[in-house]
Order: structure tokens, then C-alpha cells, then sequence
């Protein structure tokens, strides 16, 4: 076991169609929409594994062709539009502006202008170690370069991501990443023509990172970083690069080769990609690799394609599976994602909410990292010592309202266990909340002790989950020992539907 470093925020208070002309159209468009979908299913495999031996799975909801005539807002965020910034207006001195993302040829470009007349922000953008700049100005003199940027409105948790692109051939960046809770990914950073030509960055050359975003959010963030040089310039010709994205490694891809790899047994606890992301494609300023020209402008950032693969799984808790591994937050995608809310933002709100431990509870239970059995975290119950007991009946950890979403049928339900040699809880008790069911993990004092063990139980439910189903884990005093109680933690909660 690893020493345990960080306690997650954990508090939460309680929670307190359209009709008309143009629903025949919406149907035929739907319709359309699905053909499509089910034709790239059936005829794209990752170009790092084209007969698909893996057993990818095209995931449709973010994956984008850029097939029409604009861009498809139902999947994509464009920075700017109607006012609209997420998280940054772009890295000053430049300034995302709408305008200049578009779709033609089957590709979205992403432009970078030069735009005197365009109103950029009166306000300033600080870029870590490089001190702060003012869009649309450098050194107090107008630098009027206006850039693009969009986001999947859907988030991801592990899987093969791959964009066949091309970089403007200027000083400004192709950048294609992802960011999600605590953490960011950048699967590359490009430049077409860098003025630096010493810099991290070359025009023959690519660069991913990830970082950690975890409090406090200050630089250095890198956990890992990657430097290829590559055989030809990036703003030539079109490439495919590809992030293959597991539980405990990252694989790098370029034209389906693989180039470089990282583990979580090589970082250990600063491995940090274990929640689900979110895609970004944008163009950026690197003020470090020098400023682009007046005269090289414009230019585009090409993107024919951005696909996302994962492997299907029988966990029906597969994609909040971080969640119920304690890594994070559960995500309610059905409602918007706060335009301020940065990785680092621990705050519930309607998009992403904790697992809830009231006060008397938290004296004994917490989300710890450094003790897992994946990932990072786990919830561990802290027992207690000589001449203390249990100063509740039960403590407990709730999930919100909400994040349950099970059918009908057979399940087992399973957990794992590390407990600590001595006296031990000898049972844990979950309980599905609506409609309800209870169900008890006995004679815990039987198990193996320092080390992962599963346990699991056969549940059946006659009704699917209601709009406010949950789960509760419960440890009861009349299920302690009466002095010494030993420390435990829990993890990778799953649920499996009986074949």
C-alpha cells in the first residue's frame, strides 16, 4: 500500500417539447443522421488497427466527420459563439473568435486571421511562467490575430482517439487534447512554422503532455511529456495521430505506428488520467516559439476527421466506472457544463456532482488517494483505537440523486476490499435506493487480509432505476468490534448483468 497523500473535496448541501413546424424535418435529418452514423460504424477501424483486433467500437456521440456545410453544434462547442467562452477566450495575445471555424470540403478548418477591426477582450490572459498578455495587443502595440477553437459537449472515459489533420503553415499552434477532471491530456501539440527554431516545438516535430490539475494548479503541472521528431513538415501534408487511452497506460500513434508509451507503474500516484474527457481542437499563440507575421496569415488548422473508439464492457457501471472507483465526479451530461468550471474545479454543481458524507460520517470515512486498487483513490474507513468506539450508529457515503441508472433483471453486484489485519467490520451494507433494495457483504473477518479481495452478491430488481436512484455504502456500530476497529478501503464498485 502507498502512503496516503489527499483527502478529495467531499460536502454537498441537498438537492432541491418543443412541438411545431419543423418536426417532420427533425425526423428526416435524424433520420439521415443515423445512416450516416451506422455506415461510419461499420466502415472505420483506428489507423493503428485497421482490421480492428481490438474490438473497438465507433463511440457516434463524439466522433465527427465533418461531412456537412457547419459545424454540427449538437456534438461540438465553438468558442465565442453567441458571447460564449469556456473556461478561457483563447492563449492572449490572440482571442478565439467564432467566425473563424468552419466546415467545407469535408474538413473543419480552424483559421487563424489577421483581424485589426475585430473587438477583442479588454482584459488580460495569464499564461503560467510567461506572465500575462492583453488580447489583441504585445508589448502595448496591437497584435490583431484572432484564432479558433471547439469542444465535445460529450466526455469520454478510455478508448482510442484519433484525428487525420494538418497545421497552418505559420507560428501558431495545431493542437488536439482533452481535458477532464484533475487533468489534461494533450495528444499534440503542432506548429507549422515557428520562429523559435530552438524551442520545444519545431515545424518537423510533434509534442504531448499530460498534466496534473489537482490543487494547487500551478505550475509545473507535467506528469509526463513526449517529444517526436518527425520526417516532414507539419503543415505539408495531412497525418494521422492517434492516443490510445487505458486505465493504467497511454499509447502514442502517428500514421498507426506506435512512437512512445507511458504507465501508470512508471508514474505512480501522478498518474492522472483517470476521468472521463472531453476533446479539444484549437489553434494558440506560443509566445515562447515566437509571434506570427502580418504577412503569413491567414491560415488554417485542417481537421478531415476527429473518431473515438472504446472497447464495449458488461459493467453497467462502465462509463461513471471513475466515479465509482473515487476518482471523481459523476456527470450529468444531460445538463450544461459551467462555462467557468476549469479541471481543477472541485465545486457541485448541476453537471458534476461527489459522493456526499455527512459530518458525522466524515470523522470515519474519506476519499483517500495513494491506497487503490485502480487508479488512485479509494474510500477508506479509518476504524478507531484503544478505548474509543463508533460516535455514530452508522456512518455512511451517498451517492447523489440521481447517479444510478440500472434496468430491470439480474445483477451481481461486486466491490473490492483491502482490510487491514485485526478486528474488522464484519459486514458492509449497500443499499440501492429507488426502488430499494439492500444487500449485505458478510463475515468480512474471513478474508484475506492486505490485499485486494472481490466480493459480490446476486441482486435482482423488478423495476428500472427511478429518475433519483442512488447508492448508499453503510458501516454499523453493531457490526464493529467494540475497541480497535481495523482501517478498510473500498473499491471499483461494478455492476454485471446476469447472461
Amino acid at each position: 500500500m502507498l502512503k496516503t497523500t489527499k483527502v478529495k473535496p467531499l460536502f454537498l448541501l441537498p438537492l432541491t417539447v418543443l412541438m411545431g413546424i419543423g418536426c417532420s424535418s427533425t425526423k428526416a435529418q435524424s433520420t439521415e443522421r443515423t445512416q450516416k452514423t451506422e455506415s461510419a460504424v461499420a466502415k472505420y477501424n483506428p489507423y493503428s488497427d485497421p482490421k480492428n483486433t481490438e474490438g473497438w467500437v465507433l463511440n457516434e456521440e463524439i466522433s465527427d466527420e465533418f461531412e456537412g456545410a457547419k459545424i454540427d453544434t449538437t456534438k461540438w462547442f465553438v468558442e465565442g459563439q453567441n458571447g460564449d467562452y469556456y473556461i478561457w477566450k483563447g492563449r492572449a495575445p490572440s482571442q478565439f473568435a467564432p467566425h473563424n471555424v468552419t466546415v467545407k470540403d469535408g474538413k473543419l478548418k480552424l483559421r487563424t486571421a489577421w483581424e485589426p477591426k475585430y473587438p477583442f477582450a479588454k482584459e488580460e490572459y495569464a499564461d503560467g511562467n510567461m506572465g500575462a498578455s492583453v488580447y489583441g495587443m504585445i508589448d502595448g502595440k496591437p497584435l490583431p490575430i484572432t484564432t479558433a477553437g471547439v469542444i465535445s459537449k460529450k466526455r469520454f472515459l478510455n478508448g482510442y482517439m484519433e484525428v487525420k489533420s494538418k497545421v497552418g503553415n505559420a507560428a501558431i499552434t495545431g493542437a488536439f487534447w482533452a481535458i477532464g477532471y484533475e487533468q489534461e491530456l494533450d495528444v499534440y501539440e503542432l506548429m507549422g512554422n515557428p520562429k523559435v527554431k530552438t524551442g520545444n516545438i519545431k515545424e518537423n516535430s510533434y509534442l504531448a503532455t499530460a498534466h496534473d490539475w489537482s490543487p494547487p494548479a500551478t505550475r509545473p503541472t507535467n506528469v509526463f511529456q513526449h517529444t517526436e521528431n518527425l520526417p516532414y513538415r507539419t503543415a505539408d501534408a495531412f497525418h494521422v495521430y492517434g492516443a490510445e487511452w487505458g486505465e493504467d497506460y497511454l499509447k502514442l500513434f502517428i500514421d498507426g505506428k506506435l512512437v512512445h508509451q507511458f504507465s501508470q507503474d512508471e508514474v505512480g500516484t501522478d498518474w492522472v488520467l483517470n476521468n472521463p474527457m472531453e476533446v479539444w481542437l484549437d489553434s494558440e499563440i506560443f509566445k515562447w516559439l515566437g509571434l506570427p507575421h502580418k504577412e503569413e496569415l491567414p491560415v488554417d488548422f485542417e481537421i478531415e476527421y476527429m473518431r473515438v473508439w472504446q472497447k464495449p464492457s458488461d459493467n453497467l457501471l462502465a462509463k461513471d466506472r471513475a466515479f465509482y472507483g473515487f476518482e471523481g465526479p459523476i456527470l450529468f451530461e444531460n445538463n450544461k457544463r459551467p462555462l467557468k468550471m476549469v479541471p481543477e474545479d472541485s465545486t457541485p454543481n448541476e453537471y458534476q456532482k461527489f459522493w456526499l458524507i455527512d459530518a458525522p460520517s466524515s470523522k470515519y470515512l474519506e476519499i483517500v488517494e495513494g491506497d487503490y486498487a485502480s487508479g488512485v483513490n479509494s474510500l477508506k474507513f479509518t476504524g478507531f483505537g484503544k478505548n474509543e468506539k463508533l460516535e455514530a450508529e452508522k456512518v455512511i457515503a451517498k451517492t447523489p440523486d440521481g447517479s444510478l441508472k440500472l434496468p430491470a433483471g439480474d445483477f451481481t453486484l461486486s466491490m473490492k476490499l483491502w482490510l487491514d489485519q485485526g478486528r474488522i467490520a464484519n459486514t458492509i451494507h449497500v443499499t440501492l435506493q429507488n426502488p430499494k433494495l439492500e444487500v449485505e457483504f458478510k463475515d468480512l473477518e474471513k478474508l484475506a487480509r492486505r490485499q485486494w479481495v472481490t466480493v459480490e452478491a446476486k441482486i435482482s430488481r423488478a423495476q428500472a432505476s427511478a429518475i433519483n436512484d442512488g447508492m448508499e455504502i453503510e458501516i454499523r456500530k453493531a457490526d464493529l468490534p467494540k475497541t480497535k476497529a481495523a482501517k478498510l478501503y473500498i473499491d471499483d464498485i461494478a455492476v454485471h448483468k446476469v447472461k
